[in-house]
């Protein structure tokens, strides 16, 4: 049995550095050892190899000897059957000789001989590289190739039937949710946080907000939506003065002058307390009271300063920056994504949530639409296509290249060891056959030639 063993070259500068020592400084190492060491599976290929060489040069000695005997029977009186035999024999000899010398001339140099254009495969590794990686690249990466292929796929259907199974669905639910797991994990609060706040708060810096509020504003109160909020506010503010009616009386007698009469302060305190009490009971009581209507005209007004006016869309801007500048506002949105997040694990986790119910039941949809529906197949046989073939088109130098670079650093002896081990055996038949029919031939030729009389 021949060394398994990557064998040592000096590379021509006596450092004895062995292939496989050389190969694992490279990139892609693990397929050059490929290339340097020989499996179980190549080993028996190789002692097949073998047994059929001693089958091939044994029918070319064969037939070397049966040349020589029926020659000198020939020569020693023999019947006519000796010149048939010999002729037969002499051509299987140069037909096993012309084939040997081909089989041998793709591996090595015959006897080695400097012949022109023998060792093909160790002295032409690299070129062959070169047009193995352009073949691939004309006639597997081409764009028609590559549509063809997956229309004749019908990527879409199969995809649709096999996700319309539940056992499918669930399997895919599960696998999204643990990748959204571990990318929610992955992703330090922080950074996202900081890139929300600022999103948010750029986003906010870059449009005017008053227009829009004046328009919504407009719009609420044409549609008398605020009238809610006003009969909230005037209800809250009844209560509140029936319950505090000494508080307000006294803070009107303390506002009073100090040379009044005290009973006359608390007259005034009185006085008014009712009027304003009376005042909120009325506009809570009245939808057509008239503070309610000036209210109304306000908002409208304000509204339309909101759109128009430049003064009051500059305070609004300016408000607005003072409100997203505060700390308080920027942890509210910073911890936006945290409750977030955290809703969002808490969810990919149970299998029962709603969410993972959500995505399953779209995923059987899905499916059961891609499965039945021509255009839904049509369209996601599209994608799949264009995408395939942007790759493709794209991409196609450097997967070539990862081919031609890949074989040009694969050992030229250990290469030829490989490929001869993987197919040496039927070229040993080509040898075999070549003496057949070489034999067979000169036998015809022969035969042919005394048939004219030769």
């Amino acid at each position: 049995m021949e060394q398994t063993k990557p064998e040592i070259s000096d590379g021509g500068d006596g450092s004895g550095v062995s292939v496989a020592a050389a190969t694992a400084a490279r990139p892609g190492a693990a397929v050059n050892r490929a290339m340097t060491t020989f499996s179980a599976a190549d080993e028996e290929k190789r002692r097949g190899v073998r047994r059929m060489k001693l089958t091939a040069t044994g029918m070319l000695l064969f037939v070397t000897l049966v040349y020589a005997l029926t020659e000198w029977a020939s020569h020693a009186g023999a019947g006519a059957w000796a010149g048939y035999v010999s002729a037969a024999a002499e051509a299987g000899m140069v037909g096993a000789l012309a084939d040997w010398f081909a089989v041998t001339a793709l591996f090595r140099r015959p006897l080695g001989l400097p012949i022109p254009h023998t060792a093909i495969i160790p002295t032409k590794k690299d070129q062959l590289g070169v047009s193995l990686g352009e073949f691939v690249g004309e006639n597997f990466l081409s764009e028609d190739v590559v549509r063809q292929r997956l229309r004749a796929v019908g990527i879409g259907s199969r995809l649709g039937a096999w996700l319309a199974v539940p056992e499918h669905a669930d399997r895919v639910t599960a696998e999204l949710s643990a990748a959204l797991r571990g990318a929610l994990t992955v992703l330090r609060d922080t950074d996202v946080q900081a890139v929300v706040g600022e999103a948010i708060t750029r986003r906010a810096d870059a449009a005017e907000i008053a227009p829009g509020v004046g328009k919504m504003l407009e719009k609420v109160v044409a549609d008398g939506g605020h009238k809610r909020a006003v009969d909230l506010v005037v209800s809250r503010a009844h209560d509140w003065l029936v319950l505090h009616g000494d508080s307000v009386m006294d803070a009107v007698q303390g506002g009073a002058p100090g040379w009044t009469p005290r009973f006359v302060d608390r007259k005034v305190g009185e006085r008014v307390y009712k009027e304003l009490l009376r005042f909120v009971t009325e506009m809570r009581d009245m939808p057509a009271h008239p503070a309610r209507g000036a209210l109304d005209r306000f908002l409208n007004d304000f509204a339309s300063d909101l759109q128009s006016d430049t003064d009051t869309r500059a305070r609004v801007e300016r408000l607005k920056t003072e409100v997203l500048g505060r700390d308080e506002v920027q942890d509210l949105i910073a911890s936006v994504w945290t409750a977030v997040r955290s809703m969002i694990v808490s969810a990919a986790e149970d299998e029962r949530s709603e969410l993972r119910l959500r995505v399953r039941t779209s995923l059987l949809s899905l499916g059961r639409r891609m499965a039945s529906d021509d255009r839904i197949q049509g369209k996601v046989d599209s994608w799949l296509e264009g995408a395939a073939v942007y790759v493709v088109t794209t991409y196609r130098k450097e997967i070539t290249s990862l081919i031609t670079d890949t074989v040009a650093g694969w050992d030229a002896e250990h290469t030829t060891k490989k490929i001869e081990a993987n197919i040496g055996r039927d070229l040993q038949f080509i040898r075999i056959n070549g003496t057949v029919v070489g034999s067979l031939a000169g036998l015809l030729i022969y035969t042919v030639a005394r048939g004219f009389g030769a």
